[in-house]
């Protein structure tokens, strides 16, 4: 579902605590993605300004992301005009869900300015312009509409600012019983007529109103009680009533998120503190695993493609290797041939001979090449008998080969589906480094190995740091350097997944526990119930020479089960270092 004017205006009251603040930084972690960093009243908030075309969206957010080497053009120019401005005020445009952020910041020669931040969460259509309050120019928008796009309105630098199209509805907050009844036909369907009379009413604002109606047990006309389903949300947003809260349709399993309490869907209902919470709570996974699944897409196929090849690698090699299971019968008709040539002429097809290695002495029929003498024909027959028995040697090196390549790529596509946007550049450099993948950037690969990993802390219900790697680097780095002898080791049994260390030699059963979910979570199995983790200390923990990136032995090991619970690990204190 998508954000309505409603909820906008419920942002706009929150976002006033941002009001007086200065801007510090500004960042693009993606294409259409702003973070505003503020500073006010003594507190740090880091805003989200997405206009992405499937998630737009505004709100106070702790999630951390992963910012471009070089800052994108509209990131840069943002800077420019934004970074140390003053917010003047935020403010939502009439019901619509539009947002201003008004701002003072002194130009190069130190005079005042004053530019506007407008945010149109409109679904495909949303974007991020930048105006200059003094003319009402673009200076420059996130997503530029040409004239051959739209001849309504254009976006691009320098181009006079149009305010999307009004579509003339009553303002909810505002109507009067007498104007809101005189718009209603009591004959047709109420929740469209609400939807196309009224400003920032979204279809689930309008099931709700309905609902409330029709369930309502006041002993009073159809309009009283429809004027009091109405008033009743309308009221509590008037006054900055706000019940954040994120509902879940039972039967479909489908979740809705409102400032208002959402009594027409029937199922569990999560309360939160704050708006942005909640908005962060419903977008954050599903925008962090669309930009995830978008990131990831190439390198998803390139290792599904490079599985299969060595899929049908081991075909061919099985093929091989029943082939040279005949070595020993290609040695035998040379044999035969040897001491037969004295029956044989050259351009014979075939020849019957005694096969003296038979207990019963039977004859045996062995095809020549008419071409060939007959001791070239016993000669061919050695030939093969030669290169059967040195292609099993070889064989056998391949399959193995092709064996670990296989659980090499896996493991790295699972790792791309639990991955963060950080950690999917640390697989893809992995893949650089092993020759998979062409390098990208300018950056060399000499001070790519200089980089250090970061790594997931969790913090553990008795107060014990427990490190996550999400890829074959960080599991690396966790294990053979950071890691100290006395450190446990978790790990899933048999199955690909997280390196997961306890930092800490003393420690309780919980500790223990939590982290073995940590590592069933991170890993192939992370569906899956009563998942078995291995846990030893580091000191029998041990990287084979040669061994591929994250790849260990170990021993002195014992096994848990465990269930993941995601619930409960995203509850769970974790910082990055």
């Amino acid at each position: 579902m998508a954000m309505d004017g409603l909820l906008v205006h419920a942002l706009a009251h929150e976002l006033q605590a941002c009001v007086g603040g200065r801007i510090n930084k500004i960042y693009q972690p993606t294409e259409r993605d702003l973070i505003l960093q503020i500073r006010a009243l003594g507190q740090n908030y880091k805003l989200l300004l997405s206009a992405n075309p499937t998630y737009p969206r505004v709100h106070d957010t702790k999630e951390q992301f992963m910012n471009p080497k070089d800052a994108p053009m509209f990131c840069m120019l943002m800077r420019k005009h934004c970074e140390s401005g003053i917010i003047q005020s935020i403010e939502q445009v009439g019901m619509e869900r539009i947002l201003r952020i008004r701002l003072k910041q002194r130009d190069e020669l130190g005079d005042e300015s004053f530019k506007t931040i407008v945010i149109e969460i409109m679904g495909r259509h949303s974007n991020i312009i930048l105006l200059d309050e003094a003319t009402n120019t673009i200076v420059d928008g996130i997503n530029h509409i040409t004239p051959s796009i739209s001849s309504y309105r254009i976006v691009m630098p320098g181009s006079t600012y149009t305010d999307p199209p009004e579509q003339h509805k009553s303002n909810p907050l505002e109507v009067t019983k007498d104007a809101f009844l005189s718009l209603i036909q009591f004959d047709e369907p109420i929740e469209s007529q609400l939807i196309q009379h009224f400003s920032g009413i979204s279809p689930l604002a309008a099931r709700e109103i309905t609902y409330r109606y029709e369930t309502s047990d006041v002993s009073s006309s159809a309009e009283d009680k429809l004027w009091q389903a109405f008033t009743g949300i309308m009221q509590a947003i008037q006054t900055n009533h706000f019940t954040p809260n994120i509902a879940e349709e039972t039967a479909t399993g489908k979740l809705y998120f409102a400032v208002y309490a959402l009594t027409h869907v029937t199922g569990p209902v999560q309360t939160f503190d704050s708006l942005s919470n909640c908005l962060e709570q419903y977008y954050g996974d599903k925008a962090g695993r669309d930009m995830v699944k978008q990131k990831t897409s190439d390198l998803i196929r390139f290792l599904q493609n490079e599985i299969n090849k060595n899929r049908k690698k081991l075909i061919k090699l099985e093929e091989t290797l029943e082939e040279a299971k005949d070595a020993d019968r290609f040695r035998i008709m040379g044999e035969l041939l040897t001491a037969s040539l004295y029956s044989i002429q050259k351009g014979d097809k075939q020849v019957e001979v005694v096969n003296y290695y038979d207990e019963n002495q039977q004859t045996i029929n062995i095809e020549l090449d008419p071409h060939l003498t007959p001791s070239e024909n016993a000669q061919r027959y050695f030939k093969k008998y030669t290169k059967s028995k040195t292609s099993l040697l070889h064989v056998d090196e391949q399959m193995g080969q092709a064996h670990e390549e296989i659980r090499y790529l896996e493991e790295l596509l699972g790792q791309l589906h639990a991955a963060s946007l950080r950690d999917i550049e640390e697989i893809r450099e992995e893949l650089s480094e092993g020759g998979y993948v062409r390098q990208r950037g300018a950056k060399s690969r000499k001070a790519k190995k200089a980089d250090k990993p970061q790594l997931a802390c969790y913090t553990s219900s008795e107060g014990i740091p427990i490190y996550v790697g999400k890829n074959n680097k960080q599991n690396e780095y966790l294990t053979c350097r950071l890691a100290h002898t006395a450190d446990t080791w978790l790990h899933t049994k048999d199955i690909p997944g997280s390196h997961v260390v306890i930092r800490e030699s003393n420690y309780g059963e919980q500790t223990l526990h939590e982290a073995a979910m940590l590592a069933g979570y991170f890993s192939q199995a992370r569906e899956s119930a009563s998942v078995p983790v291995d846990y030893t200390q580091i000191r029998y923990v041990h990287k084979p020479n040669g061994a591929k990136p994250g790849y260990v032995i170990y021993t002195n090991q014992k096994t848990l089960f465990v269930t993941p619970d995601e619930q409960q690990i995203k509850q769970w204190t974790v910082t990055i270092k």
